[in-house]
């Protein structure tokens, strides 16, 4: 199949599943890449998370920060769907700062990397990433706006709600009545970005290499496997990545590493045109269209 046939077929897939997507794949080993609109900004839900765990674990290794340091972190005491960790606690804890950057990054908790953000806040971390010539990432806020979207405020049951406002209240200029999509004042990427990043932290780059090595670490461990981990995980690959998820936004960003040495950042970046907060066909969806770009990659050096 050529590539246009491929990313014709995957787009229409996506598009009959209700699916508006922007995904790129790129061997890391050759700079090859093929993709599906991978230079249009999306909100960037909990893959913010990235950038901060990195710009977090670089402090440690400077020693600006310690990673023993215990921190005291207030309940989240959230208790609508979504949220982990200690955006569920109900009452305070003291947290090392190294289990904080495992909270946040490993198990997407949202109250531990508002705790990460009171040291090291949104701008620094941006202004970190353009020192590491990252560019096409912004991180502009905390996660905690994360959490006082429509979905929020509506009772049990009506999360339809808030994805029917999410779909139909955005503006040509990708601005949305919703701030958190909105890509003027949320924290944004693209496909091309995100990938920019994951080969930052897997090749040779100006990311410290103690640094790199300490966020794959935690990439590897990443709890949330429903996504793409399903197509990328086997006993013959490493899958490392983290996901995203806001409203009517799923994304996931990773790297699969092969046994024979290949290896392939994967992002996906989605909204969904479907009103409904549980879409599994859409998760499943998202992997096989990921797949199926990094098998037409794989293919192009003889490998099955």
């Amino acid at each position: 199949m050529t590539t246009e046939a491929l990313l014709r077929g995957v787009r229409e897939e996506l598009t009959d599943g209700g699916l508006r997507a922007s995904l790129l794949v790129r061997d890391l080993g050759t700079g090859e890449e093929i993709g599906i609109d991978p230079d249009v900004p999306l909100p960037s839900a909990s893959l913010v998370k990235l950038p901060l765990a990195l710009a977090t674990a670089d402090r440690i290794r400077r020693g600006e920060l310690d990673g023993a340091h215990p921190v005291e972190v207030a309940p989240g005491r959230i208790t609508t769907a979504g949220p982990t960790g200690l955006s569920r606690f109900r009452h305070p804890a003291r947290v090392a700062l190294d289990d904080l950057l495992y909270l946040s990054t490993c198990l997407s908790d949202g109250r531990a990397a508002d705790a990460l953000f009171d040291l090291t806040p949104p701008d620094v971390v941006t202004a970190q990433l353009r020192a590491w010539e990252l560019t096409g990432i912004t991180v502009r806020h905390r996660t905690e706006e994360l959490t006082e979207t429509p979905q929020e405020h509506l009772g049990p049951g009506q999360a339809h709600l808030a994805h029917a406002l999410a779909i139909g209240a955005s503006t040509a200029g990708r601005g949305h009545r919703v701030p958190q999509l909105d890509t003027s004042r949320a924290n944004t990427g693209t496909a091309r970005a995100w990938a920019d990043l994951l080969q930052a932290l897997w090749l040779p780059s100006a990311v410290p290499g103690a640094t790199a090595a300490r966020v794959r670490e935690l990439m590897r461990h990443n709890l949330i496997r429903h996504r793409l981990a399903p197509d990328f995980s086997s006993d013959a690959t490493v899958w490392s990545s983290k996901t995203g998820t806001l409203l009517n936004l799923r994304h996931e960003a990773g790297v699969v590493e092969h046994a024979d040495g290949q290896r392939f950042a994967v992002v996906v970046l989605t909204e969904s045109l479907v009103p409904a907060g549980v879409q599994p066909g859409a998760e499943a969806l998202m992997g096989q269209a990921a797949r199926a770009l990094r098998d037409h990659l794989r293919r192009r050096v003889g490998v099955a």
